[in-house]
């Protein structure tokens, strides 16, 4: 075989490999375009269920943080009618003539 003609062969083997090659490639995108478009909405999805997920959590925090306000609220007015009771048991001490003994009022 003649050099010319081997170097003809080898011409024509890499036109046609590098046809192959640039035909392969948008093939190949093409394919993978389906599963990685799939993989993007199986990734959205997840991550919507989880902000949801989050956002009744959040709901249920505000919630029991209310719950607690409340019951702080309740605790202060406790408070409040105790020491109002408190004062006017001492004044009914005072006014008897007998001061009242034990507790924080002595």
């Amino acid at each position: 075989m003649s050099p010319e003609i081997a170097v003809a062969i080898v011409g024509a083997l890499g036109v046609v490999m590098a046809a192959l090659v640039t035909a392969i490639v948008p093939l190949v995108r093409r394919a993978t375009h389906g599963a990685v478009a799939a993989e993007g909405t199986a990734t959205r999805d997840a991550m919507d269920a989880h902000i949801v997920a989050l956002n009744t959590r959040i709901d249920d925090v505000r919630s029991d943080v209310s719950s607690v306000r409340d019951d702080v609220d309740d605790v202060r007015e406790g408070i409040t009618r105790v020491r109002e009771w408190q004062a006017g048991h001492d004044a009914e001490h005072m006014i008897i003539g007998r001061p009242r003994t034990g507790g924080d009022g002595a």
